[in-house]
């Protein structure tokens, strides 16, 4: 098979240049996407020719739509795509196809991007680990080792880059769905502020926490297709002065005994080439954080009220005999929550994102993306109890951000003795997305050279 960049970007400067055929390309990638295994739910193939046609068109009229022309995507299969049915990992939603594309699809498309298909997912996008009985499990485990888990809920969307069949993918995030498996995978993800993005056709899980964004092999790749997504112009940013740039490191993590050594160490490794780069890292605690963890702990998780709530009706139907017990399990398991957890949580959630605010003062956060690397798979998939301890173990440091609704990027730090990857996470306080997007430009061009370089 013919070999093609590996970056969004790199792929639409090709088609520019008529170095590359987008009808040839999407070809190529479909064939990749019908061999995978358990990547893709659904496969788009005349649409994505049909779209990859009309990119060659405009290619040789001069006519490009811009820099994302040609260059093939895929969709979370929450993502209401015109034609085809959205199960959302599920065998027990409407069987009836969608008439319209959701908002971003519908964008993405306007500036080019082909729609290759719809990927795999935990049922209803509840679980941080991937596993999908239905439509089975991918994964992309490095080395020869036994299969590992692929992180979720974005399971696909990861592997499908994470294997070169797209050089992005389309996920969600509700509390690290699309962080903990570009963390698992080596890849970048960039959870934005949740007002950036209309979900118009979008699934819900948990209305006060659903983002959309996006996994790819860098972050260049991730903020031009989440400007498609708006609907807006690829805007190319500065990247931010190291020397004007405060990046604090939580040392709570440093102690925390909860984090995997290989993590810990890759953590440390990048705050000391951010800090030989110019940038000014301060480490202490944060109150914030602290206080949002102990808030999760000791009152529950508000997207596991709010996503019951959403799927009280099916849980209480015969289908839901259906569902994967694991999901279901965990779904009912908010029937616990009290009115008093509930309130509590809505209301400390804005104190809490005021004082993160307070205390960061301008600067940028640095934390683990996820406590450990990727688990094995068998042992998740075989016993229950194993599976609800490590999904609340990988999902506990992603839930900072999003009950905070901080804009993230989940960026590689690294590997562990067994060549599983490592991740670290830059986040800022609500809304402040451009701010972090300028300092994460600049603080990934160092950390590349620093991996590339061990």
């Amino acid at each position: 098979m013919t070999d093609y960049p590996s970056t969004a970007f790199a792929i639409g400067e090709a088609i520019r240049r008529g170095q590359l055929d987008p009808i040839e390309l999407t070809r190529q990638r479909l064939a990749a996407a019908k061999e995978s295994d358990a990547v893709f739910i659904t496969i788009t193939p005349e649409r994505a020719m049909f779209e990859a046609e009309a990119a060659a068109r405009r290619q040789a009229l001069g006519a490009s739509l811009g820099p994302l022309d040609g260059v093939p995507i895929a969709w979370k299969d929450l993502f209401d795509i015109a034609g085809t049915v959205t199960t959302a990992g599920s065998r027990v939603l409407t069987e009836k196809p969608a008439r319209y594309d959701a908002k971003a699809v519908r964008h993405a498309s306007a500036a080019g991007m082909i729609c290759l298909g719809k990927t795999n997912l935990t049922e209803l996008a509840y679980s941080g680990l991937g596993l999908n009985p239905h439509y089975g499990t991918p994964h992309h485990t490095p080395g020869t080792g036994e299969p590992r888990a692929p992180g979720g809920s974005s399971s696909g969307s990861a592997v499908a880059v994470a294997k070169g069949i797209v050089p992005a993918a389309i996920g969600t995030d509700t509390a690290g769905s699309l962080r903990v498996p570009a963390a698992f995978n080596g890849l970048t993800s960039y959870r934005p502020s949740q007002a950036r993005h209309h979900r118009q056709g979008v699934t819900p899980l948990a209305h006060s926490l659903d983002t959309i964004g996006v996994i790819a092999t860098c972050l260049e790749d991730c903020l031009a297709i989440d400007d498609a997504m708006r609907g807006e112009a690829t805007t190319t940013r500065a990247s931010a002065d190291p020397e004007r740039t405060v990046i604090l490191l939580d040392t709570a993590y440093l102690d925390d005994e909860r984090i995997e050594e290989a993590v810990r160490q890759n953590l440390e490794r990048s705050a000391e080439t951010l800090s030989n780069a110019g940038f000014h890292v301060v480490r202490r605690a944060l109150g914030s954080v602290s206080d949002t963890l102990d808030l999760i702990q000791h009152h529950g998780w508000l997207g596991a009220a709010e996503a019951y709530t959403e799927y009280r009706a099916l849980l209480e139907s015969d289908a839901a005999d259906a569902m994967d017990p694991r999901v279901r399990q965990r779904l009912l398991s908010a029937q616990k929550m009290t009115p008093n957890n509930i309130v509590t949580l809505y209301r400390q959630r804005r104190a809490l994102q005021a004082q993160l605010r307070h205390e960061l003062a301008g600067a940028m956060l640095l934390s683990p993306t996820v406590a450990h690397t990727a688990p094995l798979l068998a042992p998740l998939t075989d016993d229950s109890a194993r599976f609800a301890e490590v999904n609340l173990a990988t999902l506990r440091l992603s839930m900072v951000a999003s009950l905070l609704d901080s804009p993230a990027m989940a960026l590689p730090s690294g590997i562990n003795e067994s060549q599983q990857h490592t991740s670290i996470q830059l986040s800022a306080p609500c809304g402040e997305d451009e701010a972090l997007m300028s300092v994460a430009l600049a603080a990934s061009t160092h950390l590349r050279c620093a991996i590339h370089s061990q």
